[in-house]
């Protein structure tokens, strides 16, 4: 399985690809590919989600996930950022579905629990842990693409759990 993950943000969306051969006697999670889309403060809102819409669809279609996984909007007491927020994950969800993939979503607690087993976790211990359940070498770029990798493999967490209960995917 093949993971696609997404850490939506207005100036910085991450990135991150992660893989595991469900049929292995010892699943291990794999490391493909991790990055940040980074937008101008000057473009306007329309071109920065042509932006991002094009660079996800671009990298969906190289990395030929089997499905894309995208953190749910949490609540702020910013109404407009929430907004703001809400218009990338749209286009990230609009990416995901042109190129034919299934999206799932996870809450952040539910992320946090996976991938370091705390759903306070600071960014910093999810970052650790994406580099240790990885076996990277080096943190990746921005906390943006660790946070996109930590989406990532809480689907497929997620998914093996269900599997192995016989729900499947």
């Amino acid at each position: 399985m093949r993971v696609f993950g997404i850490d939506c943000g207005t100036e910085f969306t991450g990135y991150g690809v992660v893989e595991v051969d469900e049929r292995a006697r010892m699943p291990k999670l794999a490391h493909v590919a991790a990055g940040t889309i980074r937008l101008s403060k000057r473009d306007k809102t329309p071109q920065r989600l042509a932006q991002i819409y094009a660079e996800l669809s671009a990298l969906i279609t190289l990395h030929d996930p089997e499905v894309v996984a995208i953190e749910e909007v949490f609540f702020s007491a910013n109404a407009k950022s929430a907004l703001k927020l809400g218009q990338v994950r749209g286009v990230a969800m609009l990416a995901a579905a042109t190129c034919g993939r299934p999206v799932a979503e996870y809450a952040p607690l539910s992320i946090k629990s996976a991938v370091v087993g705390y759903g306070l976790a600071a960014k910093e211990q999810v970052q650790y842990m994406v580099v240790r359940l990885l076996g990277l070498d080096v943190a990746p770029d921005s906390a943006d693409a660790a946070d996109a990798l930590a989406i990532a493999i809480c689907h497929i967490h997620t998914a093996q759990s269900l599997i192995a209960q016989g729900g499947g995917r």
